[in-house]
């Protein structure tokens, strides 16, 4: 419901107030195309696209067919000129604004904003030296909309992969021009369907770290991988999914949930990974109309962990659909788009830089001037 009030309210920003969009740009001359804030760390970011297929396991929305996968890999990269990533494709963008019911916007608008990350540029970096994070992005939601965040670890040093999860997007196009539609749509969303969800995305992780520590190994960006520090974050579903794949897979050592329902229980005996819930205060904090979830959650989390939560931001705030909607005239919650950004950047990056490079994290334990709007909830000793 949020994604489609975003559509919605997107084509009144396009459609009703054209002029206003030039006179908030530069003033230049140049034109007001959406943009992604540039990363803040000191590598130039290279990115590459994967088509993966596990021909052992169907798809679990299409089981005539085998599981196919798009993948976005970031890397640190060496600087470059050429052509930058295209955020999502013409026809990924048309099913996204048909899935708000909108025929008014140009059906290519998601497909114009542009990105900092230059395909194919050379990697740099320790070969088999670099930590690893795979990002899953809300149910319905291309991976594109988690680009802010992969672009700013890949600038810092991690690699990235942003996993697509067929059938559960609106719309995945692969190489040979396919689209492939959301299945996953047309089911009754009952508790057994998030559960095969998680589970599914689950497997749909353990394959793509199989192919890059495997096959892949040697392959633009994920040579740099060191399989022994790998960790996952997501957002909404995705982000619930990262406690479902951290628990079925060793080889993922920490987990982010940033603002998704636990609406799969985890199991006795609980998982021992470090794991961080990041969410929205008026959601999440105690009292609030999700914290139950993760109040039910928080005693089966036996490692490291903490949650936290933001006031003054919305669900679309920790994406690129805050920033992007932000450029156009529209704002999510009290927290603009480019700060929600900043605070998702920060903390999720410190989470890594802890469990992955051993860096002590003083954010993560205490209140900081320089984000007021997060609140610490709860800790491990």
């Amino acid at each position: 419901m949020r994604g489609l009030a975003f559509l919605i309210a997107l084509t009144v920003v396009l459609s009703a107030t054209p002029a206003s969009a030039s006179a908030d740009g530069p003033g230049d001359g140049s034109d007001a195309t959406p943009h992604l804030p540039p990363p803040t760390g000191r590598h130039a970011v290279g990115t590459t696209s994967l088509h993966l297929t596990d021909t052992t396991r169907p798809d679990p929305w299409v089981p005539a067919a085998r599981r196919e996968l798009m993948v976005s890999l970031f890397y640190p990269a060496a600087p470059a000129r050429g052509p930058k990533k295209q955020y999502m494709t013409p026809a990924e963008s048309a099913a996204v604004l048909e899935e708000g019911g909108l025929t008014t916007v140009p059906p290519d608008t998601l497909a114009t904003v542009r990105t900092n990350a230059v395909v194919d540029a050379r990697p740099v970096g320790r070969r088999h030296g670099l930590p690893l994070v795979v990002l899953s992005p809300g149910y319905k939601r291309p991976r594109a909309t988690l680009s802010t965040l992969a672009e700013d670890l890949s600038s810092h040093g991690y690699v990235v992969a942003v996993v697509d999860h067929t059938h559960e997007n609106v719309a995945t196009t692969f190489p040979d021009g396919r689209v492939a539609p959301c299945a996953s749509c047309e089911v009754l969303h009952d508790p057994a369907f998030w559960q095969k969800l998680g589970e599914g995305r689950a497997a749909d992780v353990s394959f793509v770290l199989d192919q890059l520590t495997g096959p892949l190994r040697h392959h633009r960006g994920a040579n740099l991988v060191d399989a022994s520090r790998i960790a996952m974050g997501g957002h909404s579903a995705g982000g619930a999914s990262s406690l479902e794949a951290a628990r079925a897979d060793a080889r993922i050592r920490a987990a982010i949930n940033v603002d998704g329902l636990v609406s799969t229980p985890v199991p006795e005996p609980g998982m021992s990974q470090p794991v961080m819930l990041l969410g929205r205060q008026d959601n999440f904090a105690p009292g609030a109309p999700s914290a139950k979830s993760w109040a039910d959650t928080w005693p089966l989390l036996t490692g490291w962990k903490r949650w936290l939560v933001v006031a003054g931001m919305a669900h679309p705030s920790f994406t690129d659909i805050g920033v992007i909607g932000a450029q156009l005239g529209l704002e999510f919650g009290e927290v603009s788009g480019e700060r929600g950004a900043a605070i998702t950047r920060a903390y999720v990056r410190a989470f890594f830089d802890l469990h992955l490079r051993g860096v002590p994290q003083p954010l993560l334990d205490r209140p900081s001037a320089s984000y007021p709007e997060v609140s610490l909830v709860e800790r491990s000793s």
